[in-house]
């Protein structure tokens, strides 16, 4: 697998991972939701029909069974609940004995009924287990509710099954759409993975260019390297470029006409043993005359002693014998002990008259560009996933909206219903719009628990974004003097409540720094408020600023709190990283970030039980 291969196939791998974790959880609450939602409306269902068994009783039958039986309105809604209460797939009213008096089947009334597993368990399940019961039964499962005469006598109990496969069959259509959302995230971070690599990869092919055409022996190469961070490198090799230039020119005018010899020393033989590459001349008669100092660590033969299907003796015989440059050839060593990949190409050597001298090798060390490589992938992942990170979180927001703004009419519905208490009932229930729809009483808490739930994650996310893609630098000259005493004045409240002393030491005659007066405000005064938070019993918090070496500006933030365990110095600004029991672990993430934004650092020394110095350095305006 090339490094382009691994790069696609990690941010791909990534991307789908976090897509089918959301999914996994969206489908889990979808399974959730509908379970819970069929035992509610089966329990109002039972408790309708048991409120009309109730009147019918009370007329005084001398037989109430068979007036339950016979009774439209109770017919009415048994006969229509498979038709009118999702995932119902029978309503019967039974006696004591168990045996049918009303059926939605008319062919099942006067027989035994056996008694199906109880419903509730499963509603009220962890996730796992509920998504079990729906993709790995097909199975009824029933809800009962006991009926109870005026002397609290029980006379039979009200039955109805549920099937886990009309629920399964209910929930198909979202988890097709949560599979077309994975295939679609898949498709997509397959692409933007390819395009980046194909970005990130370009200083490597240009530098990689450029040693090769300096290997084929020309000179002044330069590299279009227009990346901030491979400026240095370039203007390096084209220095290093130049200066071989140089040399080759002054060699050349000193070089006397004549064959190759060993043992004559020259400027030029004094660069080429300081080359990294390894160079290796050879006679037209294949004997080896010259070897720098990195070609004598590779052991070098003469070619006759090399076997038939050695690369070096291959490529060196074929320029030889044609006289012609020959490769670039990759290996993977010049000899079994040698492990690093390299480059073997040759050269053509003849003399100012044309007359051929030899030929000169030139094996090229590759290795060391996968490090290069490394650190190019590394810096673009981070900045690339960060950005990819984001666009997950924002479209997670969405759909978290729509709940939030179904819950709140949920509740509003709620509360405009009036609420009914079935005579001789356990429990109370809730009417929400026609008469025959009924909530038992705990609706409501379900619905705020769904509601806090979703506001928290709502949160986390909100949190995410704003430290993943804050708001745009608009950088202008600050006066250090007038910012901390802002921060004063805005801690001050705080200060004063828990009995801290504040003192500032800020020079009016400080340079000024080149920052965004609302984020570096943002950050100072987080440092400032978790010193304050670190000091319950009171103390002193001091800010002060200085003028610091190499044209820059330290700002430190001093309290003589409780300190920072050593075990959590190194974990302080990760995301969600908190210690605190309502901490949101942000702040500390973006006061980091900030002072990134700047080309500032950041600076911890903590002693526990004596307090925390945070100091921020930023390079003068």
């Amino acid at each position: 697998m090339g490094i382009k291969a691994k790069q696609v196939a990690g941010v791909t791998s990534l991307v789908v991972l976090v897509v089918v974790a959301l999914s996994a959880y969206h489908v889990a609450t979808l399974v959730h939701l509908s379970l819970e939602d069929t035992s509610a409306r089966a329990q109002m269902l039972a408790v309708a029909i048991f409120s009309r068994a109730k009147e019918v009783v009370a007329q005084g039958s001398t037989d109430p069974y068979e007036a339950l039986r016979t009774d439209g309105g109770i017919r009415s809604m048994i006969e229509s609940s498979t038709a009118n209460w999702p995932n119902v797939t029978y309503v019967a009213i039974v006696n004591k004995d168990g045996v049918a008096v009303a059926h939605n089947f008319v062919s099942k009334e006067g027989k035994w009924l056996a008694k199906q597993e109880d419903f509730e368990p499963k509603a009220t399940a962890g996730p796992w287990v509920q998504i079990g019961a729906v993709y790995k039964e097909d199975r009824t499962y029933e809800i009962s509710l006991p009926m109870n005469d005026e002397r609290n006598t029980n006379f039979g109990e009200i039955r109805i099954g549920v099937s886990t496969t009309l629920v399964r069959s209910d929930l198909k259509k979202a988890v097709r759409a949560t599979g077309g959302a994975i295939l679609v995230a898949l498709a997509a971070a397959s692409l933007v993975a390819m395009l980046l690599s194909q970005w990130m990869l370009r200083p490597i092919h240009v530098i990689q260019s450029g040693l090769s055409r300096l290997g084929r022996g020309e000179l002044d190469v330069t590299l279009d390297l227009k990346e901030e961070e491979f400026r240095d490198l370039g203007s390096s090799f084209e220095a290093v470029s130049a200066q071989l230039s140089a040399l080759g020119r002054g060699a050349r005018a000193e070089a006397a006409t004549g064959e190759i010899k060993s043992g004559s020393p020259t400027d030029l033989e004094s660069v080429m043993h300081n080359l990294e590459d390894a160079v290796a001349l050879f006679s037209p008669h294949g004997e080896l005359i010259f070897s720098n100092k990195s070609m004598n660590a590779l052991h070098p033969q003469a070619l006759d002693t090399l076997p038939a299907d050695s690369p070096v003796r291959q490529v060196v015989e074929r320029t030889l014998a044609g006289r012609k440059a020959q490769g670039p050839v990759s290996i993977p060593g010049l000899d079994p002990t040698d492990t690093a990949e390299r480059l073997l190409m040759t050269h053509v050597i003849e003399d100012r008259s044309g007359r051929f001298l030899g030929a000169m090798l030139v094996a090229r060390n590759i290795g060391y560009l996968s490090q290069v490589q490394s650190t190019l992938n590394y810096s673009r992942k981070l900045a690339a996933l960060g950005r990819l990170m984001a666009g997950v979180a924002h479209e997670v927001k969405n759909p978290l909206n729509a709940m939030t703004i179904h819950l709140e009419l949920l509740k509003q519905k709620l509360a405009r219903q009036p609420v009914v208490a079935a005579a001789g009932a356990a429990d109370h229930v809730s009417r929400i719009g026609d008469p025959g729809y009924v909530s038992p009483p705990d609706v409501t808490k379900h619905v705020d628990i769904i509601s806090k739930e979703i506001r928290r994650l709502d949160e986390v996310l909100n949190g995410f974004l704003k430290f993943a893609r804050p708001d745009e630098l608009k950088l202008q000259p600050v006066r250090l003097s007038s910012l901390i005493s802002d921060i004063q004045t805005s801690v001050a409240p705080e200060a004063g409540r828990r009995h801290i002393t504040m003192k500032i030491e800020c020079s009016d005659n400080l340079p000024e720094i080149n920052a965004d007066p609302g984020m570096l405000s943002q950050a100072l005064l987080n440092l400032a408020l978790n010193a304050c938070q670190a000091m319950p019993d009171g103390g002193t918090l001091k800010l002060s600023c200085r003028t610091a070496a190499r044209r820059r500006v330290e700002i430190d933030i001093e309290d003589t709190g409780v300190g920072i365990p050593p075990e959590h110095l190194g974990r302080i600004f990760d995301l969600y990283f908190t210690t605190k029991e309502k901490g949101s672990g942000i702040g500390l993430s973006m006061v980091y970030r900030i002072v990134q934004l700047h080309d500032g650092e950041v600076e911890v020394q903590s002693t526990p039980g004596r307090g925390t110095r945070f100091r921020l350095i930023f390079p003068e305006a």
